[in-house]
């Protein structure tokens, strides 16, 4: 088994390889399709096809965003969390699901890449949903990891013999630091999502935005000590400026009356 770091539209993308197929530890952007199928082939020689499996860690548009276009174009088999309602579900999910790919627009003008297509469907349509270690199929050797907090379906990926855990969006690295990723929905799940990483000790620790990393003692704590304690997100704060000015327009049509 080979394990490959690449490079990209706004985060780490790791694809494993076998002699005969191939998988995704995370859905990646849109805008990495054609990247992902040029590596695939030119690299590593192999045909888009035997992409078999790819992972949706969580619903943002750098971990879901190519899913479905990667299984139109190899048929792989998507892999979600088991999880009974939709993350982007309802009007709620709709001012979400646009207010993240805003985001993700803006940290792509950050790192100045050029703009290219992110949308891609709010609702997954995964073929195989796992619980917490559960093994990944075609890929009995990888479990997932149920690591909740920056939202409430968060997977991480391990490879037991070898000791390799990607963990998506849990931790993220910004100026050589290790940091809380933001939004964070569910702070209290965050924290023990933290310590079960920090317990497992991995001997390869893999970030979405990041790259490998160490988690030791000093930078596990600056973790827990600057995570928020109540939910920290950017589309709530959105949200709640949106409906004081429908308040306050509201108010006003009855003064005029």
């Amino acid at each position: 088994m080979k394990l490959h770091a690449i490079n990209g539209y706004i985060q780490k993308i790791y694809l494993v390889e076998y002699d005969d197929k191939l998988m995704l530890l995370d859905g990646a952007s849109r805008a990495d399709i054609p990247h992902i199928e040029r590596y695939i082939t030119d690299e590593i020689g192999q045909p888009f096809s035997n992409l078999k499996v790819v992972i949706v860690t969580h619903m943002h548009p750098d971990h879901a965003g190519a899913a479905h276009k990667l299984r139109d174009l190899t048929g792989c088999v998507l892999v979600s969390a088991n999880k009974s309602k939709q993350w982007y579900e309802g009007l709620d999910g709709m001012l979400m699901h646009f207010t993240d790919l805003i985001l993700a627009r803006w940290v792509a003008g950050r790192l100045k890449k050029p703009k290219r297509t992110l949308w891609y469907p709010r609702y997954l349509r995964p073929d195989v949903t796992l619980n917490d270690s559960q093994t990944v199929p075609h890929f009995e050797d990888w479990v997932v990891l149920e690591t909740p907090g920056h939202t409430d379906r968060d997977l991480s990926v391990y490879h037991q013999q070898q000791d390799i855990l990607y963990v998506a969006d849990l931790i993220v690295k910004v100026k050589k630091r290790l940091i809380a990723p933001f939004p964070i929905f569910h702070p209290n799940k965050y924290r023990q999502s933290l310590e079960r990483v920090y317990n497992m000790k991995p001997k390869t620790l893999l970030l979405a935005h990041g790259g490998e990393v160490t988690l030791d003692e000093n930078a596990y704590q600056h973790l827990i000590s600057v995570a928020p304690c109540t939910p920290a997100t950017h589309w709530r704060a959105t949200k709640v400026k949106l409906r004081s000015l429908l308040s306050s327009v509201w108010s006003f049509g009855f003064a005029e009356k």
